[in-house]
């Protein structure tokens, strides 16, 4: 029981560094560019259902509006917390 447990072990962790070696080394991706492509995908609705028009522009403008209330906010704050009391 305990040699198969230590199998399972090692092959997690071969597997983790594996998936790591992937992620970090110069063959893959950057973290930038990871990054720049994952808010793309957000913004443009990429995981709404490509057959509903309806739902793909409904996603992208409650997304749009998220991020300008958001920076809204973020305005808000440091103009608040600079003004001082």
């Amino acid at each position: 029981m305990a040699q198969r447990h230590d199998s399972d072990s090692d092959s997690e962790s071969r597997r983790i560094i594996e998936r790591v070696e992937r992620e970090t080394g110069p063959g893959g991706t950057s973290f930038v560019a990871r990054i720049a492509k994952g808010a793309r995908d957000h913004a443009t609705a990429a995981d709404a259902d490509r057959s509903d028009p309806i739902e793909i522009w409904g996603t992208r403008i409650g997304r749009a509006l998220g991020l300008l209330i958001a920076i809204g906010l973020l305005i808000w704050l440091v103009f608040f917390v600079t003004q001082g009391s």
